[in-house]
């Protein structure tokens, strides 16, 4: 089925479902006439409304629209009430979750017959340079599974994942815009603190992650290769990596780790 075909419903339009949304007709890959969305917040709706989606009032009614595919991005503290009112009509129905921490065994159990694909992408995909983990469910078919890629394919990356490798990715994709965040935050500090002016070091810190990121995508460059490129024997460079690659190294490390293990805490609590 040609994407541009399939008729997609969204329950939950906040900030991930609404990225979503607004990434598949943005890019054109699906028509916003083929998009129908509910969300409990009528400002969430309107926005997508505006974009020429459908609204339906509540998930039930979305779902009796029977689109090929429905979205759920909720929380997934709520994921099964949600779910409760719309699980005995989605049986043969592909359906996507993008709760955190929600098994497809649970998914599954929740959604009786449903195909059931857990997808994990990060905010990024609002502007459609996210990644995404794709790893399909007991009845999910090979051709729900390449729908999916090519669907989130559209806002970035989507790589298919085993599920026990969905923790460790949500740490490392899920959670890296923060990261990256913190890094960009921390570098334009320590130039105010050398004296550059904060709006001029921020843009130029910006605009350097930017145009890294770009050369190692658009070129396939390993970033070690890259590293070592742009750091003469001896100089500036090299004198700074000698002091920020064990910390960094060892923060990564740590912060991957705090965050599997903060997630297996979520995951016992529920």
């Amino acid at each position: 089925m040609e994407t541009k075909d399939v008729t997609i419903g969204v329950v939950g339009v906040g900030s991930m479902g609404s990225a979503i949304a607004g990434g598949l007709v943005g890019s054109g890959t699906c028509a916003a006439q083929h998009v129908v969305v509910c969300d409990a917040n009528p400002a969430c709706t309107e926005k997508m409304a505006a974009l020429g989606m459908r609204v339906a009032s509540t998930a039930a009614e979305l779902v009796a629209q029977n689109t090929d595919v429905v979205v759920l991005a909720v929380k997934p503290q709520i994921l099964a009430d949600v779910c409760s009112g719309f699980a005995e009509n989605v049986a043969n129905r592909l359906v996507v979750s993008i709760a955190a921490g929600v098994a497809i065994e649970t998914l599954e159990g929740l959604l009786q017959g449903a195909r059931v694909v857990r997808v994990m992408p990060n905010l990024p995909i609002q502007v459609r340079s996210g990644a995404t983990a794709v790893c399909a469910g007991t009845r999910a078919t090979a051709e729900d599974v390449q729908l999916v890629c090519e669907l989130f394919s559209a806002l970035g990356s989507a790589q298919v994942m085993r599920e026990d490798q969905l923790d460790a990715e949500g740490a490392v994709v899920s959670c890296g815009p923060a990261y990256v965040a913190l890094f960009i935050d921390a570098l334009t500090r320590a130039g105010i603190l050398r004296g550059l002016p904060a709006d001029s070091c921020r843009e130029m810190v910006e605009a350097t992650v930017l145009g890294v990121a770009k050369t190692l995508v658009e070129t396939g460059e390993h970033p070690r290769s890259y590293l070592e490129r742009v750091t003469s024997p001896g100089g500036t460079t090299a004198a700074g990596l000698r002091e920020m690659e064990p910390y960094v190294m060892e923060a990564a490390y740590a912060a991957v780790d705090a965050a599997l293990a903060r997630t297996a805490e979520l995951a016992g609590s529920k």
